[in-house]
């Protein structure tokens, strides 16, 4: 889960690590009162879960509270990549004599969270590793010691920091860590984190993603202002319905339980020249309202010309997944081409089942994959 910006900035002062002074405005008249509290030069920042807003033009400086209005209202009719804009964040500017990068993400190779700083933020961390790969410092953190005292000592020095200031740093760099395990983060980024002129470092800008699995820990995300502007009709009708659901780009409708056998299928029509439409995964159960519910989502998206269900039957039985896509199909008024592939526990009955209702089941993921490919450029035609 992707946090918006005054999420994040929540969480970085509870481990009191130093960011602008700020609040969330709604409507131009919020955003006039809060640059009139802060009484400074302020920032404009439009909230949305999208990267590049500031190349997009969704954070403007100004001056003073009339003009902080006037920002916020050509921010609020915004869209930033498609994504509307339904509330900015109001913080005092930050004079900077340095701009720095720091963050923590999850390393899958080699199976530990990584801390990566640069004496260049404000930029693509991308961007400064493909031609300053110098300025690039990683430390990969022993998943049993974690990022210790003198880990982040060594990076602050590496930095160009010594002193009283390289501590300090070092203390906001531990917290932030700190911070990246106790939330579950998969990602915690100050980009930048800044250099002021009295020496100080202040987090100008921070992003936080929190991985989906461990969300059961912060009910506090659980209703969150925006989120539904944020997602597509078919993601807000997922998240409803508890399934996992990501809007792709192609025209082939994916239904899978299990997120490996779903990536799986995904990588398997792209083989065979098809474009998958989503990844949808109804998890370990595929009863009869969670199918309805699948393809009602599946369906929502008009471009879909085919939909793969894919079940590897294991604890659920594959009779039971048969008799629920069937009672889905029907409940859903299913009229686009069908392809499934059925396999695991009580698989020839559930094939009996699909067959005797004129649904024709492969057993191979590749035969199933190009047969839903085939289907599908047909519909070009």
């Amino acid at each position: 889960m992707k946090l918006f910006e005054y999420e994040a900035k929540a969480i970085f002062k509870r481990y009191n690590i130093p960011t602008p002074n700020g609040s969330l405005a709604t409507n131009p008249a919020e955003a006039r009162d809060i640059a009139l509290k802060i009484n400074t030069p302020v920032a404009i920042k439009a909230q949305v879960l999208v990267a590049g807003r500031a190349k997009a033009g969704g954070i403007l400086f100004v001056n003073s509270s009339e003009e902080a209005k006037k920002a916020a209202e050509k921010l609020l009719n915004m869209r930033i990549k498609g994504v509307k804009v339904q509330g900015v964040w109001v913080e005092e500017k930050v004079s900077a004599k340095k701009e720095l990068y720091f963050s923590v993400t999850v390393d899958r190779s080699n199976r530990c969270y990584v801390a990566v700083a640069s004496s260049e933020g404000g930029v693509d961390i991308e961007e400064v590793a493909a031609k300053s790969p110098e300025k690039i410092v990683k430390v990969f953190i022993d998943p049993v010691y974690g990022f210790r005292s003198y880990n982040a000592r060594q990076v602050a020095s590496r930095l160009g920091y010594s002193g009283a200031q390289m501590l300090e740093l070092a203390s906001i760099l531990l917290r932030h860590y700190q911070l990246t395990v106790e939330q579950d983060a998969e990602l915690a980024e100050m980009n930048p984190i800044i250099e002021k002129p009295d020496r100080k470092f202040v987090a100008a800008d921070t992003r936080i993603i929190i991985d989906d699995n461990a969300l059961y820990r912060h009910p506090e995300f659980k209703k969150r202002p925006f989120e539904e502007a944020e997602l597509t009709s078919q993601e807000v009708e997922a998240q409803k319905s508890g399934l996992a659901y990501v809007k792709l780009d192609g025209d082939i409708g994916i239904i899978g339980n299990g997120a490996g056998l779903v990536m799986a299928t995904l990588d398997a029509i792209q083989l065979y020249g098809g474009s998958p439409a989503n990844f949808l995964d109804v998890g370990g159960g595929a009863s009869a309202d969670m199918m309805a519910a699948a393809l009602n989502i599946v369906l929502l998206d008009q471009r879909v010309k085919v939909v793969f269900i894919n079940i590897l039957g294991g604890i659920t039985r594959c009779e039971e997944v048969a008799n629920g896509i069937l009672e889905a199909r029907k409940r859903v008024g299913f009229t686009k081409p069908m392809v499934i592939r059925l396999v695991g526990t009580n698989e020839e009955e559930g094939r009996r089942i699909l067959t005797d209702a004129g649904i024709h089941v492969l057993d191979s993921m590749e035969e199933a994959a190009k047969k839903t490919v085939a289907v599908a450029k047909a519909g070009d035609k």
